[in-house]
């Protein structure tokens, strides 16, 4: 670059002084190769009245470096990339994404590589009174030599979904001005000279939220215990719901016939018991509405001839659930309209199966709003179904079934159904090993689904229960869910997706290693490259299902035990 360009950091963080906490920077760049010890700054952030650098991005050779002067600990911090060939005099797009203490270097679309900080990019660093400068560190020394076709700022630790894959990773766009892609029409001999070859822009992503003290996304920083719960036996399920003008309720899936299952609301900050519904070794709640009206079914798994799962209607008058006036609103083996009587699996503090047939037709049920009951519309083969989760991505709509036991073995696949014409049809087999749970959530225009593997059992050798549980993310490209991350988990039957504030989290239920079933469940944060990494334990015991809910007091996770009588409700702190 023969110029220098700068501008005011005020230019550009007109609401808030802080440089966002996560964010992305993508530069395209063209260099000839740089003599050893020459240092030169694609760009930096200075702070005009101490001349100090406060944030910058240098290239040398074979090297890429980032950066940065936190406040008040009076020294600087630089994480280094090596190996990196960038001064070959061929244009290279480079997305560096930091996130807390990691930082992570992609070069034309090509395999990340993560570098961990030894401390973490603050989460204030004020840019008052500082300048940017494009292609220089303000002085003649450093300068940039080379050639910057973009750069650009966006907030948020993940930019390279909005790039790759592209036909031309080296000059992958996420913000070029359209003056610089066209060619001049008098190429000289050494070929075309494209404009973007004569000067130079800087661009940016969407304005970054305030990461200030004074306008701080609300973000968590610990999880308190809160509230414990004494149910009227084990509970295998909880199901959080809001009832309009009515509030908040939960209701438990309790395995003892007497007194049955119990229903909660949410009084004076504390769930507090409100209704008793008699039900037979029940093993989960669903609540759905239809046409205004409130309903609750639950699935009974006490054998009997035939085993009714009975669907429960909201009284408006009365304030209660009563048992559907319809008869037919008693379900053989049902659960929320997609059903299979959930069995559980030998060992893992759960009841050894009583019906060694588990190789058996699930069935579909659908609303007829005519006759006002649930009809039959397919049935689908399964085995040993545990769960069953409904999504859709765009306009279609899918089914994935958690298929835990064949008889023989719990290391089957599970499947994913997708509607067509009228009826669920495979749309993909996943394997998995003893798949107790999917759930299913979006992170930035991204689908993804995780499963909870529960333990491996065979006819040959002992059970293993500390097994990884999936992520899968769904590829655009192949139309299939593709392996995203393994996490490590010890007979997982449960997991549950909440966001608070811009952050996005997962947590598993831990219900049993092979000796204890007092374990910690763990809370993963979403950190865009690196995926979800593990931020908070909580202890746990024979836990069997987390829920997410919000109040007024504030956001909260309960967990049930299949264990145990004490259920548990978590306050999440945030700051």
């Amino acid at each position: 670059m023969t110029t220098s360009l700068s501008f005011a950091a005020s230019q550009i963080f007109t609401n808030c002084d802080y440089f966002p906490a996560e964010f992305s920077l993508v530069a395209t760049i063209k260099t000839a190769r740089l003599r050893q010890k020459r240092n030169e700054y694609i760009f930096s952030v200075v702070d005009e009245e101490s001349d100090s650098l406060l944030l910058g991005l240098r290239i040398s050779k074979n090297r890429l470096h980032f950066l940065t002067t936190p406040p008040g600990l009076g020294g600087r911090s630089r994480t280094s990339f090596k190996d990196v060939e960038l001064d070959d005099n061929l244009w290279h797009t480079v997305v560096l994404a930091v996130t807390g203490p990691y930082a992570t270097l992609t070069v034309d679309c090509g395999l990340s590589l993560e570098l961990k900080q030894v401390q973490s990019f603050p989460s204030t660093l004020s840019t008052r009174g500082s300048k940017f400068f494009i292609g220089s560190r303000k002085r003649m020394r450093g300068r940039f030599s080379g050639l910057l076709r973009q750069l650009v700022l966006l907030p948020g630790s993940d930019a390279r979904p909005r790039l790759c894959p592209t036909s031309e990773p080296g000059l992958a766009e996420l913000s070029v001005p359209q003056v610089l892609k066209s060619t001049p029409l008098q190429p000289d001999h050494h070929g075309p000279v494209y404009s973007y070859e004569a000067e130079a822009r800087v661009t940016l992503g969407t304005r970054p939220p305030c990461s200030g003290p004074e306008h701080d996304q609300q973000r968590l920083d610990y999880v308190e215990d809160y509230q414990d719960l004494y149910t009227s036996s084990e509970t295998f399920d909880v199901e959080v719901f809001s009832i309009p003008s009515e509030g908040l309720f939960m209701a438990a899936a309790n395995r003892n016939s007497r007194p049955g299952s119990g229903i909660y609301k949410w009084r004076d900050g504390s769930f507090q018991l409100y209704q008793n519904i008699s039900t037979q070794e029940a093993r989960a709640w669903k609540h759905f509405t239809i046409n205004d009206k409130i309903f609750l079914v639950v699935a009974n798994s006490r054998e009997a001839e035939p085993e009714l799962s009975v669907i429960y209607l909201w009284n408006q008058r009365r304030r209660r659930f009563f048992p559907s006036p319809n008869a037919q609103d008693s379900l053989s083996s049902g659960l929320g309209g997609v059903s299979h009587p959930q069995r559980e699996l030998p060992g893992g503090g759960q009841s050894q199966t009583r019906d060694s047939n588990h190789n058996i037709h699930s069935v579909i049920y659908r609303w007829n709003p005519s006759t006002k009951l649930f009809e039959v519309n397919q049935t689908l083969s399964t085995s040993g179904a545990y769960d069953w989760e409904f999504f859709s991505v765009g306009p279609y709509h899918f089914l994935v079934v958690a298929n835990t036991f064949d008889g023989q073995t719990t290391t089957i696949s599970s499947t994913v159904y997708v509607w067509v014409d009228g009826c669920f049809q495979t749309f993909q087999d996943i394997p998995t090993v003893g798949a107790t749970d999917w759930e299913t959530f979006q992170i930035d225009g991204r689908f993804f689904m995780v499963v909870a593997n529960s333990q491996k059992i065979s006819e040959q050798g002992p059970s293993l229960y500390s097994i990884n549980s999936t992520v899968y993310e769904l590829n655009t490209f192949t139309q299939t869910f593709i392996r995203f991350q393994d996490i490590l988990t010890h007979s997982a039957v449960d997991w549950e997706f909440f966001t608070i504030g811009e952050e996005k989290f997962l947590v598993v239920a831990n219900s049993h290693d092979g000796s204890s079933y007092s374990l910690n469940s763990i809370v993963y944060r979403w950190q865009g490259y690196e995926g979800f990494v593990p931020i908070h334990s909580l202890p746990t015991f024979g836990c069997r299902d987390w829920e997410h809910f919000s109040t007024d007091e504030g956001s909260f996770l309960i967990y049930s035990s299949a264990t145990s009588r004490l259920s548990k409700v978590f306050k999440l702190r945030t700051y």
